[in-house]
């Protein structure tokens, strides 16, 4: 009997959930106990509401990866613009810091557990660290903060990357139930489904498998619409106009206002022998400064960071005295505003206790 366990978490979205759960249950028309399917959280049995309305669906048990079989993760409904408490971002960040980020853990490490995931899913999974390396898709409008948490993104409708199956946007729950059917049932259980839906399964499933094709690199003119500049897209202008790379050294207290809460990272900031070095510390973990250049008097840097999820973070400031103000960016995702004061260094004021 294949065992089919469907996560909920507050803010899911419907469609992801609900049209896999559709799909499997549809088996046991052409198969007898052949599946055994439950909607399930990290907490227990609770009713869930969902990002549509709030409607709420209730969920008879607890997320037991042991179990093996299929455990399948829907993304968030919400705002898709912005960074407020209902947008998609903020309803993931929160849904990562309960226990679901650890039981998909323990699911990802089950030789006998088959990971989905259905649009923002993947995306929820890659804000844990969990997804680092591993090819899979998300929603488009995910697909940038997606490759800067470390997975590898692939625009396709499915991705089949062994014990980790994606799909892309909302209604690809059901192209994803579909070939996990197929796949883990048969084509003819499969094809039963589709004709009783009156569906057929879009798009072929990425696998990484066969030979490659020869991709043609972006022109100048594309990798610029691709890679926007940052500092016109993030900052209107620098604040001091000194183009001395010195200027930023010192200790700096700074915050970043994301969409999962407000941020408090220490900078430490050097000139040696002409180059600019620097850490930053954040949650307990210290990491460097990659890269750091002054450009028209701003300082741009880029830094992998593992709390309160792993991204790859790209960061321009501009000084004002002992004033910091800039931005951070991953992906697509609004850029976060940066603010901060020097506490330390050559050229520090007195700090007020």
């Amino acid at each position: 009997m294949l065992n089919v366990q469907i996560v909920l978490f507050d803010g899911f979205d419907l469609m992801d959930a609900l049209a896999p759960y559709e799909v499997f249950s549809a088996v046991s028309l052409y198969l007898d106990n052949a599946i055994a399917l439950e909607l399930v959280t990290a907490e227990g049995p609770r009713f869930v509401p969902s990002g549509m309305g709030g409607l709420r669906i209730e969920a008879s048990g607890r997320l037991s990866p042991e179990r093996g079989g299929i455990v399948l993760v829907p993304g968030a409904a919400g705002g898709v613009e912005g960074d407020g408490y209902d947008s998609v971002p903020a309803i993931l960040g929160r849904a990562m810091t309960t226990d679901l980020t650890g039981l998909m853990g323990q699911a990802l490490a089950r030789p006998d557990v088959t990971v989905a995931t259905v649009c923002g899913g993947s995306l929820l999974l890659a804000m844990g660290g969990l997804l680092e390396g591993r090819h899979a898709v998300t929603h488009r409008l995910g697909m940038g903060i997606f490759g800067a948490t470390g997975a590898i993104p692939v625009p396709a409708r499915v991705v089949d990357d062994g014990d980790l199956v994606s799909g892309g946007g909302v209604t690809s729950g059901l192209d994803v139930a579909l070939y996990l059917v197929e796949r883990e049932l048969g084509p003819r259980i499969a094809h039963e489904i589709e004709r009783l839906f009156e569906y057929e399964r879009r798009g072929t499933p990425w696998r990484q498998q066969g030979l490659a094709p020869i991709v043609r690199p972006l022109s100048a003119d594309e990798a610029q619409t691709e890679e926007p500049d940052f500092a016109e897209s993030t900052i209107a202008g620098p604040l001091s106009t000194s183009e001395s790379m010195s200027v930023y050294d010192g200790e700096w207290e700074t915050t970043i206002a994301t969409p999962v809460g407000k941020l408090a990272v220490q900078l430490s900031i050097a000139t040696r022998d002409g180059r600019i070095q620097g850490t930053a510390t954040q949650g307990g973990e210290t990491v460097e400064l990659l890269n750091p250049v002054v450009a028209k008097g701003n300082l741009q840097w880029s830094m992998r960071v593992a709390k309160p999820m792993r991204l790859h973070l790209k960061f321009e400031v501009a000084v004002d005295g002992d004033r910091m103000v800039g931005a951070a960016k991953a992906g697509i995702l609004p850029a976060s505003k940066l603010t901060g004061r020097r506490v330390a260094g050559p050229n520090a004021a007195t700090v007020q206790a």
